[in-house]
């Protein structure tokens, strides 16, 4: 099982988070993103940079990710093609994306971008709040006791 994330706009808390795990339960987290990223020294932990372009850091992840492995992102359509691999996805604010649940969020975000193309205002995401870490830690820590890694 390995972590792959979308890291161009994970929050740094939560890739704090991911790497402190990384380490204590020795599980390989990949970040990807389209820009540098600085990474401690773990052999853990790595960071891909992909080129700039259009889900260059999701076409990425799709390609590495495999049935079993943990995917962090916020990105819909990203979560669904990793839950068609057989990944689990977990968001930054620690909901979780299933197949229960991943076509509602598909269609809600169509139906957000239909009224931003039409001018409607839609406004963004809402701050990300340390309620939002500490349910992201507990969904991290709960997922990697589960799945074979050691304890944290």
């Amino acid at each position: 099982m390995q972590v792959l994330v979308d890291a161009d706009a994970c929050p740094v808390v939560v890739k704090d988070m991911l790497f402190r795990a990384a380490r204590r339960v020795e599980v390989c987290v990949t970040l990807v993103a389209n820009q540098y990223l600085r990474t401690p020294p773990s052999p853990f932990i790595r960071a891909l940079q992909v080129p700039v372009g259009f889900d260059a850091a999701d076409d990425r992840i799709v390609e590495l990710v495999g049935s079993g492995d943990l995917v962090i992102t916020a990105d819909i359509p990203l979560a669904a093609a990793a839950l068609d691999k057989g990944a689990y996805v977990l968001d930054p604010r620690g909901s979780w994306f299933s197949r229960e649940n991943i076509q509602e969020r598909l269609t809600m975000r169509e139906v957000m971008d239909q009224l931003r193309s039409s001018g409607v205002e839609t406004g963004g995401p809402a701050p990300y709040t340390p309620h939002d870490s500490k349910a992201f830690a507990g969904q991290l820590d709960r997922f990697l006791a589960r799945h074979g890694a050691r304890p944290v």
